[in-house]
Formats: structure tokens, sequence, C-alpha cells
């Protein structure tokens, strides 16, 4: 399309060479873990309430700038989008883990521990990182503040009584085996506190704030530009921090990651895909499309691990296998971010990077 060429000129150096930064990211955090002594233990020490505080920051410097660049006002336009909740619901909380159930039990027969920790994985609905896919991904940033939202109140609620009957019940009924889940309800609604909680009330405010004393075009011309870098600066922080603080682990057992990473590179492209189907199919069109597919497509990976720690111990195989989830997860969703951009051209007929306002810029 003739807008292509554009909307590349659009992008900064720090978004266009993104794989290659989150290739450095992970090769640095691998070499950070293995060769500076003692620095792995003492991140996994710097934890409060279950939580990491380092990469608690780098999460929450990430998702701050994106939620910042949310237009509140029009958030109850994306509330009324039946289709758009209704799918988001279904695909994260009936499909998203029964998918996982499936596929570890196929793929993880006779490795208990790493299938009961990717089951975990799968109830564990994304949060956070999807605010990054969706914002690269040119997704509805409206849209994606609303399916989180809503997918950190189901957090809340579910998760406990879906892992108790995907772990307990349901394999019972199947005459297979079955790990219980002790999980309190406070350990989950810290973690969505703090990792929607607090950026959300900081995103809000600062519009808010910035538009009532310098108006709408200073805000979004202005202070979006200077803080949107910062996202992607909190994503390769995080990034270093979570191989330096599980590279050693990963790299001495490559066998077992390799079989944890297949069911899982199998799931993030089934839900993913699903989720852009079903938007086209809807007629959502682009931008909600491409939300619902990374929002149904990501999953809380910092609930996931403190999880399988709190239950089973740092060391167990279901510990590793939650560690393994976010280390396949970013390679693989920052490949569907272009693959997104190509589908936005291909399927949906659409310059991903068209301004839908005239009078505004894109900021990133």
């Amino acid at each position: 399309m003739s807008n292509a060429a554009p909307a590349t000129r659009r992008l900064s150096t720090l978004d266009r060479w993104l794989p290659l930064w989150i290739g450095l990211a992970m090769a640095g955090g691998i070499l950070l873990g293995r060769f500076v002594p003692g620095l792995s233990e003492l991140l996994s020490h710097l934890e409060v309430g279950g939580i990491s505080v380092p990469i608690a920051l780098g999460l929450l410097i990430m998702m701050y700038p994106v939620l910042a660049k949310v237009r509140y006002d029009k958030v109850a336009a994306v509330t009324g989008d039946k289709k758009l909740l209704v799918s988001s619901l279904a695909l994260n909380w009936i499909a998203g883990p029964a998918l996982m159930f499936a596929l570890a039990w196929v793929f993880l027969p006779d490795l208990p521990e790493y299938r009961t920790g990717l089951i975990i994985v799968g109830l564990a609905r994304c949060i956070a990182m999807v605010v990054i896919w969706n914002d690269l991904a040119c997704g509805d940033r409206e849209a994606a503040a609303v399916l989180v939202a809503i997918n950190s109140v189901f957090q809340v609620i579910a998760f406990s009584i879906l892992g108790w009957f995907y772990l307990t019940v349901l394999p019972g009924w199947l005459g297979l085996d079955s790990q219980g889940l002790d999980v309190s309800v406070w350990q989950i609604a810290l973690n969505v506190l703090i990792f929607l909680g607090v950026p959300l009330a900081a995103g809000f405010a600062s519009r808010l704030i910035g538009e009532r004393r310098k108006g709408r075009a200073w805000y979004e011309g202005s202070f979006l530009p200077r803080i949107g870098p910062w996202a992607l600066y909190g994503l390769l922080f995080t990034i270093v921090l979570l191989f330096a603080l599980q590279g050693e682990q990963v790299t001495s057992r490559p066998l077992d990651v390799v079989r944890i990473a297949v069911p899982l590179l199998v799931y993030f492209a089934v839900m993913w895909f699903a989720g852009l189907i079903t938007g086209k199919t809807l007629g959502l069109g682009y931008a909600r499309s491409s939300t619902l597919a990374f929002t149904a497509a990501g999953n809380n990976f910092e609930l996931a691990i403190a999880v399988a720690i709190g239950t089973f111990g740092a060391t167990s195989g279901q510990a590793l296998a939650g560690v393994v989830g976010p280390l396949i997860e970013v390679p693989v969703l920052v490949g569907l971010v272009y693959v997104s951009l190509w589908a936005a051209r291909a399927w949906f007929h659409t310059d991903p990077y068209a301004i839908s306002e005239p009078a505004l810029e894109r900021t990133r």
C-alpha cells in the first residue's frame, strides 16, 4: 500500500529495531545471571509478598506510558461493545484454560510437575505486558484498558476456582492424575493491584491533570512523546531481569525447556489467531481485533511464577514451567506484533498506522 513507507518512517529507531534490542536483552540477562556471582540470588531475595520488586518496577515503568496514552473519556464506548467483551471473556476464561489443559496433557503426559506448571500459566490471564504488545501492534488502547480491567476482576474471582477444577476435578473425571492448588485470594488481588492498579491510576491521573492544566494538544503532542520511550525501556529492563534470574536454570536443563516450550508455542499461536479471526468474523475492525488477539494470547507470568513457587517451591518443576512461560511468550508475541501489522493490510485492508483523527499525530 502507498501508506506503508510513511508508516515505517514514523517508527522510532527503538521501535524499528525492537527484535534486536529484545534479543540483546535476553542474551545480556543470561550472561549476567551466569557470570556475575550472586546476582540471581540477590535478585531472588528482593521480594515483597512473593512479588519481585525489581521486576515489578520494570513492569510499572513499562505500563505507565501506555496507560497514560489511553483516552479515558472514550472507555464508555468500549464497554458498550458486547461482541468484544463477550468474545474476550470466552477466549480468556473458557478457551484459554481449556486449551492449555489439553496441550499440557498431550505434550507432557509423563511429566506431572511441568504439566501442572503449564496449566497454572494458562489460568493466569494477562494484565500487564499485553498493553505493550497491543500498543506496538496499533491496537485499540481504550479497548485494551477495559479488557485488562475485566481480566483483573475475573482473575481475583476465578483463578482459585479454575485451578481447583483443572488440577483436581477434571482430571478425576477423566481418570487422570490430579494435583491440588492452594492459592489465597489476597495473593491474586495484590498481584492485580500492583501490576494494573498502580500504573492505571498513574496514567489516569496524568491525563486528567495534564489536560486540565495545559490542554489535550499539549498533553498528546508534547508530554506523551516525552514519556513514550520509557515503555520499551521498562520492557527491556524486565527482560534482562527475567533472564538474569532464571537464565542459568533454563540453560542447565535445555531438553526440559524444549519440552515445555512446544505446547507454549502452540498455545500462543492458537490463542492469538483465534482472537484475530474472531474479531474479524464479528466485524470488530483491525484495532479491536488485534486487541482481542493479544489479550487472549498473553498471560500474567508474575502471578503464575509466584503461585508455582509459593505452592510447590522455587526449585520445583512447576516453577520452571512458570519461568519458561514468559521466556517463550516475549519473543513469540513480538513476532506476532509483526504478523498483526501485516494482517492489518492483508486481511483488514487498512493501514495500522492510519490516524483516526486528523488533528492527532500518533505518539510513541
